[in-house]
């Protein structure tokens, strides 16, 4: 992509998605993610009423009088980006691809990080661990995170989630919310590497699929390709059978995906190119 170009795309992407985030998701994310919980801000002396619990033994023996230790929310959240950029994101048969979509769901929940004063960091991954950028703050952080979204060239087109959830378990030592942003085109089962993860993280699932994924259309003889493993065929698409078939498959591995997510307990939504990502993130929003 020539550099002007990816220039106005970055503008263009930053316009829309920072807009969202300042009109519709400050205040819903701020509530949906919350910190680490409460850390320790002071002591002070003890009054009627305190809890017995908070009594600071140290300070209290060193002044001869009982103290309190006094905590306050800990705001601060780190927030992972997973980001698929495996072959199959470039497929798109409306408006946008796949990796359109998760580019825009990216960016607007990290503008919504920082808008937040959180850090925000991202890992690539194909079917391993393609580039890993560091969480830190800020826009210029931000326009770095996507820019890398619109230009990075993968070098596997494959898929393997359980390469980027099981990175995250090693890098990230501290809790984070860790958003898996993907169309789930996983032949292996990560959820072992899910579970393992979710002990100690709070993990977020974010399926985006082409229609056509769903539902083929009777349009006669179609070429397909798959981009993860290059193999090209042609299929009828007039043939009833079919696309019952292909509406069997669909549903059987939406199904799984699903029950794997809601077994872990981590919230997931699901997002049509064509449909509205907005919808979605509210929707995933509230589940909170």
């Amino acid at each position: 992509m020539e550099t002007e170009e990816l220039i106005r795309q970055v503008r263009r992407i930053e316009i829309k998605t920072r807009g969202l985030s300042n009109d519709f998701f400050a205040g819903q994310y701020h509530s949906a993610f919350k910190g680490r919980g409460m850390s320790f801000a002071e002591v002070r002396e003890y009054t009627y009423g305190d809890d017995v619990r908070d009594i600071d033994w140290n300070v209290t023996a060193r002044w001869n009088r009982p103290y309190v230790k006094v905590f306050e929310e800990e705001r601060e959240l780190t927030v992972m980006l997973l980001i698929d950029v495996s072959g199959s994101l470039n497929f798109g048969t409306r408006r946008n691809t796949k990796r359109t979509v998760v580019t825009e769901i990216a960016a607007t929940l990290s503008f919504s990080a920082i808008q937040n004063n959180d850090k925000i960091g991202v890992i690539f991954f194909s079917d391993k661990v393609e580039k890993y950028i560091p969480p830190k703050k800020g826009r210029k952080h931000i326009l770095y995170i996507i820019r890398e979204l619109l230009g990075f060239e993968p070098e596997s087109k494959k898929t393997d989630v359980s390469a980027a959830l099981e990175f995250l378990s090693r890098m990230q030592k501290r809790r984070c919310t860790a958003f898996v942003l993907s169309d789930f085109y996983d032949r292996k089962d990560f959820e072992r590497p899910l579970q393992v993860c979710r002990m100690k993280h709070d993990i977020v699932g974010i399926q985006v699929y082409d229609p056509l994924q769903k539902a083929l259309p009777n349009v006669g003889l179609l070429r397909i390709h798959d981009a993860e493993t290059g193999h090209e065929q042609y299929i009828d698409t007039s043939s009833k059978a079919l696309r019952e078939a292909h509406g069997r498959y669909w549903r059987e591995r939406s199904g799984m995906l699903k029950q794997t997510f809601q077994k872990n307990s981590v919230d997931y939504v699901s997002v049509a190119t064509d449909g509205d990502y907005v919808k979605a993130l509210r929707q995933l929003f509230a589940m909170r």
